[in-house]
């Protein structure tokens, strides 16, 4: 994988070109909102024959989860646009799921959104001097140049870590807490 030029991802070569992920995720986005849901997270996995793509969706507005009926309907939904597509091999999976209780943050808005939720960082080395996970309460997003994700630990302390040093965020779920 090169990291540079084409991101962290697989990459899929259809009649030797590069596939469009950034024209497909805009797209997916854009007809997942048409229909009353946002996309969290593509994922791309699979082969070059056989690229597997996987969408966790929630819903757009309200505070119910996704249901399996939702999951069949924007699957349905894509399934047309996607098999039109002349850059995607016609043997490509689909998988849509709900982005589940620990949900990953992926977007600026996610940081928005769930601020006082409980968070867990995941960085690519050590994060603000500790270790390379940290957890504790969302306070937000700075976003004056460098985006950092605002964090309270469990000792109080306050803390800022830059985005760009974080592999994965994602809403901590507690068994037995009461919602």
């Amino acid at each position: 994988m090169v990291a540079e030029k084409w991101g962290m991802y697989p990459h899929f070569f259809i009649d030797g070109l590069p596939m469009d992920w950034d024209s497909l995720e805009r797209e997916l986005e854009a007809r997942l909102e048409a229909i009353g849901f946002e996309l969290v997270e593509l994922e791309r996995a699979g082969s070059r024959t056989r690229p597997v793509l996987r969408l966790r969706i929630d819903v757009a507005e309200g505070d119910r989860g996704v249901t399996l009926d939702d999951c069949a309907r924007v699957s349905r939904a894509l399934e047309p646009y996607l098999d039109a597509r002349e850059d995607l091999p016609e043997r490509y999976v689909l998988e849509v799921s709900s982005p589940g209780v620990e949900r990953p943050l992926v977007r600026a808005r996610d940081f928005e959104r769930f601020a006082g939720e409980e968070v867990a960082l995941t960085g690519y080395g050590p994060l603000a001097g500790r270790g390379r996970r940290l957890t504790g309460k969302l306070l937000g997003l700075v976003t004056d140049g460098e985006e950092r994700i605002r964090l309270r630990l469990e000792d109080g302390e306050e803390i800022e870590v830059p985005r760009a040093e974080v592999a994965r965020a994602n809403l901590v779920f507690r068994w037995g807490d009461p919602a």
